[in-house]
């Protein structure tokens, strides 16, 4: 058990929980926002916001306001306040049947999210052999289906020290790539080339054509989720209701400048209307590199991108199914083939059965015929099974606000009732409008797009864990069961 785990607040509490913590188990403020840094921003979704040009800043700077933000400051309360993360927080708030939706929602956005990010893997990996794969749907399946079939065997084996290769997998496939991106686009331009996007003060806001021009900025919902996972650290922090929102406004302008600048530098050297949401960033290290004569350098930054991606796979892999293994056990959601664990202590079946579901999603990209577009679809199905988790999380923060305003907290947020406000609304009106296609999505009728979008939204985020608590069974319950090995 972490320092987080432990329920801080008011003196006596504050004062216990002080005492059983080691001196040296306490973090900086500062570090605080390096490992939310860290866990947060990618250059994944760069392409995507890229297509914007100047505009990506704005569209980048509202949900950090109305959803980063409010997320951030609500959760540390949370978490200082409650142990066991969002099942507990929406338990005590609302209901356990809503816990369950909760944690299950955070558990089953990975099954879309792993073939957006291997659609990713993907594209970057074929510029590492033949850039013309990029756009082949049989290439992208086979790569998404190979590389998690893999990551699960891995996982399986309870390997140790996965979760370390996150920090690395930072420096080598965010951090260098994207200042190197970044300063080279710069050169670029001071040379006297063109910008592809205009950088003039009357393209500072979208073109506006409609709520589809507007869709894109749900893809960056995702992009600032988690942060209900960083919150467990601020009871390591020795002054919190001082420090937290200094690690959180840290954390979000560092997160910003990974975020823009290189979306800003792919604008400018690929024209939106080539640009790959999967392979965008390729295409921009490939065309800046052709420009110094540097090519042989585009597959080494392929593999350095791929390194981060494959290393954030298989850190978060069996994360959220081990959160809903336990609870399930406590519960008795799950069938009991589902907890069942192997003989290194995995939930393997959670993970077969996921894996059986990705790739099956995965052979979507053989049949849809653009890739970009399948991409598209899965980070939007993705970002709205995450929101109704979210949904959840600011109802329950003020309804704990309200019927427990005495329980120790170790932060406590500022205006609690309208941070949530912001937030939930906010979270109702992304998930609301990602049933609408973008104005970039070419393929398929607006219909086909809604059906597939709420299908995957609403079918897996609401009706398959409805279907499980509907028909539980009191046998389900392991309680009891030891976390080891079973047969």
């Amino acid at each position: 058990m972490s320092a987080a785990d432990v329920p801080i607040g008011g003196s006596a509490a504050k004062g216990a929980a002080r005492a059983r913590v080691p001196a040296a188990h306490w973090i900086s403020w500062v570090a605080l926002a390096m490992m939310t840094t860290s866990s947060v921003a990618s250059l994944r979704a760069a392409p995507t916001m890229a297509v914007y040009g100047l505009a990506c800043v704005f569209l980048y700077l509202l949900p950090a306001v109305v959803f980063l933000l409010p997320t951030s400051l609500v959760s540390a309360e949370l978490a200082s306040g409650w142990s066991g993360g969002v099942y507990n927080w929406v338990s005590e708030g609302l209901s356990k049947p809503l816990g369950f939706l909760a944690v299950w929602c955070q558990f089953a956005m990975t099954i879309f999210y792993y073939p957006s990010l291997l659609g990713f893997v993907a594209s970057t990996l074929a510029y590492v052999f033949n850039p013309a794969l990029a756009s082949s749907g049989v290439w992208t399946a086979a790569v998404i289906i190979v590389v998690y079939w893999s990551g699960v065997w891995i996982s399986s084996r309870g390997t140790a020290g996965v979760a370390g290769l996150a920090s690395g997998g930072l420096i080598i496939g965010t951090l260098i790539p994207g200042v190197v991106l970044v300063v080279l686009g710069m050169v670029f331009l001071g040379q006297g080339n063109t910008s592809a996007a205009p950088m003039t003060a009357d393209n500072l806001l979208p073109a506006w054509a409609g709520l589809s021009s507007l869709v894109l900025i749900v893809n960056n919902f995702l992009s600032y989720s988690g942060m209900e996972m960083n919150a467990v650290h601020v009871s390591s922090l020795r002054n919190p209701a001082k420090e937290f929102p200094r690690a959180m406004f840290l954390a979000m302008g560092l997160v910003l400048a990974i975020f823009i600048l290189p979306a800003l530098a792919i604008s400018w050297i690929v024209p939106a209307e080539e640009l790959s949401l999967t392979a965008g960033v390729m295409q921009a290290f490939d065309a800046v590199f052709a420009n110094f004569g540097w090519q042989w350098l585009t597959p080494i930054v392929g593999i350095m991108l791929v390194t981060a991606s494959l290393a954030g796979m298989l850190t978060w892999l069996a994360g959220p199914s081990k959160g809903l293994l336990l609870i399930s056990r406590q519960e008795g959601y799950l069938p009991p083939f589902l907890q069942r664990l192997n003989k290194n202590g995995v939930q393997q079946n959670i993970l077969v059965v996921q894996g059986i579901i990705t790739t099956v999603i995965g052979l979507a990209y053989a049949l849809i015929p653009d890739v970009s577009s399948a991409y598209w679809i899965f980070s939007v199905i993705t970002t709205q099974v995450y929101l109704i988790m979210y949904l959840l999380m600011f109802l329950a923060a003020i309804q704990l606000r309200r019927k427990q305003p005495d329980h120790p907290r170790g932060y406590r947020a500022p205006m609690l009732v309208g941070l949530c406000g912001v937030g939930f609304a906010a979270s109702l009106a992304a998930l609301l409008v990602g049933f609408i296609p973008p104005s970039q999505f070419s393929s398929g009728s607006s219909g086909v797009y809604f059906a597939i979008v709420g299908a995957g939204a609403l079918g897996l985020g609401l009706l398959v864990p409805y279907l499980f608590y509907r028909f539980r069974k009191p046998s389900w319950k392991q309680p009891d069961v030891a976390e080891g090995a079973e047969a």
